[in-house]
């Protein structure tokens, strides 16, 4: 059977050429990064040359590239880091109710510790109050922390406002970039920046490698202790090979930027189309126009989502009823109750995200498999 996947929000294939940049790496070219012979050194220099990618492709410099494991772990440096490394000045951190639960996590945490964390709430459309964040800010406030792109429901941050208004304020901005970095173009100076989170695996790279970008002149601590790597920031020895693959993905993903975006916007705006006219009282999540381009979330009433995955699974068919990291969890997600959607819909969300490799034909299977799958259950 053929698979037709649509869950690249939850992770993407490395691409042949991320793959092909990746292998010396785990082969003739093993040195450790640390190390001053040459196999090291050119290790060490890949290392750079990946650095440099990244930081060219959101307008930042070099030396302001620090690679980690994961976007969860660049999420828990940049926010525990800045809160520890800055509480002299202050204790108060402002987030929003539909973060991943890196940050919502890691805020937790914080709380624990002390610190106090102001949740904004979201309208309909997964758009956070900056009404609600003006009035949040206190003297005491370090760190605004909101993400870029929601995972679940795609809708685009108004990024470029909230950074001007924490600069204003002399408050540092951190945004959880994930499922941004590749679909969204950036430029952490033009939007005011001053920490981002990435992960490979979002934009065709290899998973187990993430980044994180923080402005020059930022304080903050490293949160794992061991050797001086990435600059005394995050202990371990260096992943050459994935960290490589990252620096060739986003490179690859940039330069064809435009044409990848133009179909997953194609294909998105069909999907929903066709299911719309399809099906009755389908219900969009998030908003029309500004989300990412590849996502369509919508919430089918009368259907149990974990039980159209399944027989979606059955036919072929990869997708999501919500984010990777809760989609085992029978009750509603944490976005889809702050957004205020209802019993009936929210047990029956379908997230759908297209990717390079999907096609037309893929696209219309999935439609006429959808509405099989509906008509079977609800009109019969």
């Amino acid at each position: 059977m053929k698979i037709r996947y649509f869950d690249h929000a939850a992770t993407t294939p490395v691409s042949e050429n991320v793959l092909k940049a990746m292998l010396p790496y785990f082969t003739y070219e093993y040195g450790n990064a640390s190390s001053l012979y040459t196999i090291g050194r050119q290790s060490k220099k890949a290392i750079d040359e990946a650095r440099r990618k990244v930081a060219t492709a959101i307008g930042a410099k070099h030396n302001e590239i620090y690679f980690t494991s994961c976007g969860s772990e660049s999420d828990n440096l940049a926010i525990k880091g800045v809160a520890y490394a800055n509480q002299s000045k202050g204790k108060h951190i402002i987030t929003s109710k539909i973060e991943h639960h890196a940050v919502l996590n890691a805020c937790k945490t914080l709380e624990r510790q002390g610190f106090e964390v102001t949740y904004l709430d979201v309208d309909e459309k997964g758009f956070v109050s900056i009404e609600q964040l003006v009035k949040s800010i206190k003297p005491t406030t370090i760190l605004i922390s909101i993400m870029f792109a929601n995972n679940e429901i795609g809708t685009l941050q108004p990024i470029e406002l909230i950074g001007n208004i924490a600069k204003q304020k002399g408050i540092l901005f951190h945004t959880d970039s994930v499922q941004a970095v590749g679909n969204v173009r950036i430029n952490v100076n033009q939007l005011h920046i001053d920490l981002l989170s990435m992960s490979a695996h979002k934009f065709y790279g290899p998973k187990g490698i993430g980044a994180l970008y923080v402005r020059e002149g930022v304080e903050f601590e490293k949160i794992q202790d061991g050797g001086h790597q990435e600059r005394d920031k995050r202990a371990g020895t260096e992943n050459v090979a994935e960290i490589v693959g990252l620096g060739e993905a986003i490179e690859e993903i940039y330069q064809n930027y435009d044409t990848y975006n133009e179909k997953l916007i194609e294909l998105r705006d069909y999907y929903i189309s066709e299911i719309q006219k399809r099906i009755p009282n389908v219900k969009l999540n998030g908003d029309v126009k500004k989300r990412l381009p590849g996502n369509a979330n919508l919430s089918f009433p009368y259907i149990n989502a974990q039980e159209l995955l399944l027989d979606l699974d059955e036919k072929g068919i990869c997708a999501s009823a919500g984010s990777a990291c809760s989609s085992g969890e029978a009750s509603p997600s944490h976005v889809l109750t702050a957004i205020g959607l209802i019993p009936e819909f929210a047990e029956g969300t379908l997230r759908v995200t297209f990717g390079k490799d999907n096609t037309r034909e893929d696209v219309e299977y999935l439609i006429e498999t959808i509405q099989t799958i509906y008509d079977d259950k609800i009109l019969k």
